[in-house]
């Protein structure tokens, strides 16, 4: 029998120099592979945003506000470490070589003001007033979650109903109450300003306590766990961004605080740093400015300090309990 096979030549396509081979074909003709990770790399590889016309007046509009923010600051800053006689003639000037004094006027002012008792003060009302705000105001917003009452529901909305009060209107009245109860004092002022804290940090607690999953207490109490050990062991872990945001708002509010201490404290025995600087005004209207500067300066790093170590927990604290609930 005749082979009728007939041989057939297909042409093979050589590559042109300098072109490289099209898909996936490496250039000996086997397959390129093409894993996960080099796709994810080159999903991320994306081109960076360039700045639009439409936001150079956005731009400009933060950048004279941050400027109008950090502006006071620096004069303060710059006026403590020049000489008395320089803050009236030349107060936006930088200290020079006539004007500069180093560091006299903070020496001068600390000794005036008793600087180290009432930084202590300060730091004693703080940190207890703060803790004992987080503490409460925690198991209250737990407790008006959690307890489906009608008595539960009116003590939420007196919290939220208490944010929206004035300090003046009620800081006659409480002075008087205050004094009655003997809370004008160290001790007793933290208890007070539990009062005025309480309703901001109720109603981010709330909103935070309502995203936590009742599973969770139902399988430690389950296990054993009593009404107090559940919430300390299981739901107060879990608020901790709140927790910490309610006591960074509430330390910057009360180590700032002048009007309440005034008051309550008796301020030949007691005072706090923004009640002891407050006493550099002299009578008749004379102001010890240089050192008034120079307290106010060492009276703000403490907590400038707390809150930059902290901030970022801020936003997320309130973002939690705000949008969570």
């Amino acid at each position: 029998m005749a082979d009728n096979t007939q041989n057939i030549n297909i042409p093979v396509q050589k590559p042109v120099v300098g072109e490289k081979p099209a898909g996936n074909h490496q250039p000996g003709g086997g397959i390129k592979k093409v894993s996960a990770g080099n796709q994810t790399k080159e999903k991320k590889k994306e081109p960076k945003r360039k700045m639009k016309a439409k936001d150079v007046p956005f731009i400009i509009i933060l950048t004279v506000m941050a400027a109008m923010f950090i502006a006071p600051i620096l004069l303060v800053i710059m006026n403590s470490f020049k000489a008395k006689n320089y803050l009236g003639t030349e107060p936006f000037a930088f200290p020079n070589a006539q004007s500069f004094v180093g560091f006299d006027n903070y020496i001068e002012g600390a000794q005036k003001i008793g600087f180290f008792p009432a930084f202590l003060t300060s730091v004693f009302i703080t940190v207890f007033a703060v803790l004992l705000i987080v503490l409460c105001t925690s198991m209250c917003a737990w407790f008006i979650v959690r307890v489906k009452k009608w008595y539960s529901k009116l003590l939420y909305l007196l919290c939220a109903f208490s944010m929206i009060v004035p300090f003046q209107m009620v800081m006659y009245p409480m002075s008087q109450i205050a004094a009655q109860l003997h809370l004008n004092n160290m001790v007793g002022i933290i208890f007070v300003y539990l009062g005025f804290g309480a309703g901001l940090a109720v109603f981010m607690f709330v909103g935070f306590v309502k995203s936590v999953p009742l599973e969770i207490e139902e399988a430690a109490m389950i296990d054993g766990c009593g009404a107090l050990r559940t919430y300390f062991l299981v739901v107060f872990p879990i608020l901790k961004p709140t927790a910490i945001t309610v006591a960074i708002l509430d330390a910057m509010w009360i180590w700032n605080d002048y009007l309440l201490p005034y008051l309550l404290l008796n301020a030949t025995d007691t005072k706090t740093l923004p009640m002891a600087i407050q006493y550099l005004r002299g009578g008749y209207g004379s102001i010890d400015m240089a050192n008034m500067m120079a307290m106010i300066v060492l009276s703000i790093i403490p907590i400038v300090v707390f809150y930059l170590i902290c901030q970022k927990y801020i936003i997320k604290g309130i973002v939690a309990g705000a949008v969570k609930g």
